[in-house]
């Protein structure tokens, strides 16, 4: 049932990006970044859609990804990037609003949304998702910024094809969805998880079973009841706060946590 959901999401969040581009983005010549906004420059300027330039450019760059993500992921990667070009056309190109800087902010809004969706869900929207993917598993950095760097180059693409004034208004477009895709996608953001507890053993092992983290052990007490406790120490992934949690409260719900965020990291850290 997981692999089922994760498929229907994908599915709906597939058909949400094309509806962003259709409906927000190409009506205003408004671009996205990267292979796919290639893709809307060849659909603008030639008789092919759109859609068929997103899935022939996307090509060598899920070979890349096959190799370097695994197929699960390029397996959804594919499914997303098909269900998005055969949306788009079907989904009329027809402008919600006749004014391009609306159109860009709620276009980039959407489709980030859309994206960091499919994302999180093991999967993307080809292209530069694709490669900057690659890449973050080698630098710890936020996946939407790296995106907005990598496909910067299509504003200047733009700019030379159609007005600079558009090319402006992709460049907005484009931060905005990588601002949302973080929003989203937060695995780059670190946590400091310190926990108290009376029963140190067990939550040590449960935490060890299902964390793919170090974890420091210190022993305490507490300075009004003089019990001895144990305080545990680690740093995790945003995401993984959620599987932490439960872990804590079945073992010990009277344990006190302390999360923060950390700044940086450094030393033996797992990033991938």
């Amino acid at each position: 049932m997981n692999n089922v959901s994760r498929i229907l999401i994908i599915f709906i969040a597939s058909i949400v990006v094309g509806f962003a581009f259709n409906v927000f983005l190409l009506p205003h010549e408004v671009l996205t970044g990267g292979v796919t906004g290639l893709a809307m420059v060849f659909g603008l300027l030639t008789p092919v859609n759109t859609g068929y330039w997103i899935f022939l450019l996307n090509i060598p760059i899920l070979i890349l990804g096959w190799m370097k993500l695994g197929k699960m992921f390029i397996g959804n990667s594919i499914f997303s990037v098909f269900i998005t070009s055969v949306s788009m056309l079907y989904i009329p190109v027809v402008p919600v609003t006749n004014d391009p800087l609306l159109s860009s902010v709620f276009g980039g809004v959407i489709a980030g949304a859309a994206i960091g969706v499919i994302i999180r869900n093991y999967g993307s929207t080809g292209g530069f998702d694709v490669v900057s993917l690659v890449l973050i598993k080698r630098w710890d950095v936020p996946l939407g910024g790296l995106i907005f760097a990598l496909n910067s180059g299509v504003v200047f693409i733009s700019g030379f094809f159609f007005a600079w004034e558009l090319a402006l208004y992709t460049m907005a477009s484009i931060y905005i969805t990588g601002l949302v895709i973080d929003r989203i996608h937060t695995r780059h953001i670190k946590l400091s998880l310190m926990v108290v507890t009376t029963r140190g053993d067990e939550l040590k092992k449960n935490l060890i079973a299902n964390l793919y983290r170090g974890i420091t052990v210190m022993d305490g007490e507490g300075a009004y009841s003089g019990t001895g406790v144990k305080v545990m120490y680690t740093v995790i992934s945003r995401p993984e706060l959620a599987l932490v949690r439960p872990l804590i409260k079945e073992v010990d719900p009277n344990a006190f946590v302390s999360v923060s965020e950390t700044v940086e990291v450094m030393g033996n850290f797992r990033r991938d």
